[in-house]
């Protein structure tokens, strides 16, 4: 039947002594109503057009638009049954029976009578849709009801299972603001909190939670699966919401004095944070837990008969969660400066190696200082890498990893470009370590005269002073409590010219047609001479993509609202990664993509455009001339990515540790660092001298 707004479907009576009545007419209703309202102790209460329950608060009913919307299923039932206890006090507990999939709010057609035996809600059509009642008794009937059923709940609240009902969007939007609000008073330093600081934090949120509607409008989702097994390591989660349980009433009995009870939760606490220790799963815990489980449910079965209150233990559960979260935050922000921090810094086995081979390197008298096969580092019939860096322990296994995988070695030349600081490092290793019949060429930043600020935009805005005011000092703290993105700009090889070279490779190699592109955190474990061989189709970079479905395009990489990107470019175009990049050299002049790439980074003076790093403009520079080649020549993610697939891996041409745990570092994922150190001789005398373990 259709439902209008205000109307009563059925009234039911249940009294102490088991008699049922039905009452026929309105007015009848309306005089029992206000005989209810002064006597409240009287030994039932009707409800109608309730449609969420929860910490004792029942809402009105919803629009007449809403109700029409809903349809009548004459097959559900829900049964509320409230328990006595000794202290006159209140279980009250509510079930639906009928199909699972029935919306909570179809039961506004049901007629709701509370007593002190047990309570049913059941669809009572009898009175059809010929009821004549005007629409100002129907709301003051629902006004009543709704008052005599809170007055009920207040004061006689004792444990109360609550059902968890759908959110209409303007409810949800306002615990949502709340939320964030009471989120905006919780900043605090970044300092591990002590337990004076977690016990203030929890006050404060406490009175934060007086200010929020305590009525339960959705079910909380947000727990791990593991949670939703019962069964699973169940005497730890039974320790695990004691001790919860037990913080709440201690914190209540502080406040009401109640000394003896406050010691012996104290006690209890303590034994049961003991036996927990650590463990997290029933085997680990010490034999004594069944003990101390049991003396903890002493002690929470007298707190809880002697200081239970519904909405004081509500708001303290709400605290210690937005405590915890809080706590969670912390920790988050601790974990990305500490990254930050370890990205940056250079692991001293790599700085002793640098040293050791520079000083034994202007040893050497000056004719020894050369490599052989000079000859071929022009020759565009040999296969030809070009390698920036500033490791020497990276640089080498790229090209040990490159040359043991090669089916001829003699036909690769590997083309190096470090700092002067590293200069002679470099040489020096591989004039200690050659690779094979491969041949090498160092080459010092340094001594590239045209490469200056007058010709190269990127290297006048790096020594710039407003850079170095805008990424380290003006409006950016470098203590803990720095953004993640803040900290992550700061790494020092934003800042290197050496990061940018990839963008001058036609001017630093002009005799050469193509070249192969590598980053110093790859491995190469595959021949790499087909790629020499793919047709890029007329354009000039040939990549593997790294868009999956919205991930990685080019609206995560440049600012779509300036006008510049926005005109240019489409937001949803895939974006492509560097680290393994077969250039044609002759088709990037023809297009002159330097000046290009130099156009861009002028009108990105201010980084409006994107932030610093290469890849940025190097997805501007390469639009629309990038050939995208098979998956499996390139594998990114090993720096950051714990869940790649094995098989992936093993398949993969090249791997490539981008991210922040490289694997020279101690913080490298342990089950990727044997694809790079297996191209390590841990024996060499170099790494012996300065302590390197595999």
């Amino acid at each position: 039947m259709a439902l209008k707004k205000g109307s009563v479907s059925g009234f039911a009576k249940h009294e102490d002594e088991g008699g049922n009545g039905g009452i026929g007419g309105y007015r009848l209703v309306l005089a029992v109503l206000v005989a209810l309202s002064v006597l409240a102790s009287l030994p039932f209460v009707v409800v109608s057009g309730f449609h969420t329950i929860g910490e004792g608060v029942i809402s009105s009913s919803p629009s007449k638009g809403v109700i029409d919307d809903i349809p009548v299923n004459t097959n559900n039932t829900a049964t509320i049954g409230t328990n006595s206890s000794v202290n006159n006090t209140f279980t009250l507990s509510l079930s639906l029976v009928g199909d699972s999939s029935v919306d909570a709010i179809s039961m506004l057609s049901q007629t709701t009578v509370v007593s002190r035996g047990t309570l049913q809600v059941e669809e009572d059509t009898s009175l059809g849709g010929n009821t004549r009642t005007s629409y100002f008794y129907d709301k003051l009937l629902a006004l009543v009801f709704r008052a005599l059923l809170l007055t009920l709940l207040s004061f006689t609240c004792y444990r109360t299972e609550f059902i968890y009902l759908p959110v209409f969007p303007k409810a949800a939007r306002r615990i949502a603001r709340e939320e964030r609000n009471e989120n905006q008073l919780l900043e605090l330093d970044f300092d591990p909190p002590n337990e004076d600081t977690i016990v203030k934090l929890e006050n404060a949120n406490m009175q934060a939670s007086e200010l929020v509607d305590s009525s339960i409008t959705g079910k909380y989702s947000k727990w791990k699966k593991e949670n939703k097994n019962k069964n699973q390591d169940s005497t730890i989660r039974l320790m695990r919401d004691q001790i919860i349980m037990a913080r709440i009433y201690l914190s209540i009995s502080e406040k009401k004095r109640k000394l003896d009870l406050v010691q012996e939760l104290q006690i209890c606490l303590k034994r049961s944070r003991g036996v927990l220790g650590e463990a997290n799963i029933d085997a680990e815990l010490h034999y004594s837990a069944p003990k101390k489980i049991k003396a903890m449910a002493d002690v929470l079965s007298k707190a809880r008969d002697q200081l239970f209150d519904c909405k004081l233990v509500t708001r303290k559960l709400r605290a210690m969660l937005l405590t915890e979260e809080e706590k969670v935050r912390r920790l988050k922000r601790q974990n990305t400066f500490l990254i930050q921090l370890g990205v940056k810094g250079i692991p001293g086995g790599i700085r002793c190696l640098s040293l050791r081979l520079t000083i034994d390197y202007y040893l050497l008298p000056p004719e020894r200082r050369n490599f052989p096969r000079s000859e071929n580092l022009e020759d565009p019939r040999f296969h030809h890498y070009a390698l920036s860096t500033d490791n020497v322990l990276a640089a080498a296994v790229v090209v040990n990893s490159t040359v043991m995988n090669a089916k001829d070695s003699s036909k690769h030349v590997f083309h190096l470009v470090t700092d002067s600081l590293n200069f002679g490092a470099l040489k020096m290793w591989f004039l200690l370590n050659p690779p094979e019949e491969a041949t090498i060429h160092v080459e010092n930043l340094d001594e590239l005269k045209w490469l200056n600020s007058s010709y190269c935009p990127v290297l006048r805005q790096l020594n710039s002073a407003a850079m170095r005011e805008y990424y380290f000092k003006a409006g950016h703290s470098t203590t803990r409590s720095s953004s993640a993105s803040n900290l992550k700009y700061r790494n020092p090889k934003y800042l290197s010219m050496l990061n940018h070279l990839r963008f001058y490779l036609p001017q630093i190699f002009p005799e050469l047609d193509k070249i192969l592109f590598l980053d110093d955190d790859i491995v190469v474990q595959k021949d790499l001479t087909g790629l020499w061989l793919v047709d890029l189709e007329g354009k000039v970079n040939g990549a593997v993509e790294t868009c999956v479905e919205n991930f990685h395009r080019f609206d995560k990489y440049l600012n779509f609202s300036n006008s510049f990107i926005a005109g240019e470019f489409d937001p949803n175009a895939c974006g492509w990664a560097y680290g393994m990049n077969i250039f044609d050299l002759k088709e990037w002049k023809k297009r002159n993509l330097t000046g290009v790439y130099h156009t861009w980074q002028n009108l990105n003076e201010d980084r409006l455009l994107w932030k610093l790093g290469t890849l940025p403009p190097g997805l501007m520079t390469f639009y629309g001339l990038t050939y995208s080649l098979n998956k499996s020549w390139h594998v990114l993610g090993l720096g950051y990515n714990p869940s790649i697939n094995p098989s992936e891996i093993e398949n993969a041409a090249v791997i490539h540790y981008n991210g922040n745990m490289k694997p020279w570092m101690e913080m490298a994922m342990t089950k990727y660092r044997p694809y790079w150190t297996k191209y390590i001789d841990y024996d060499h005398p170099y790494l012996r001298q300065c302590n390197f373990v595999k």
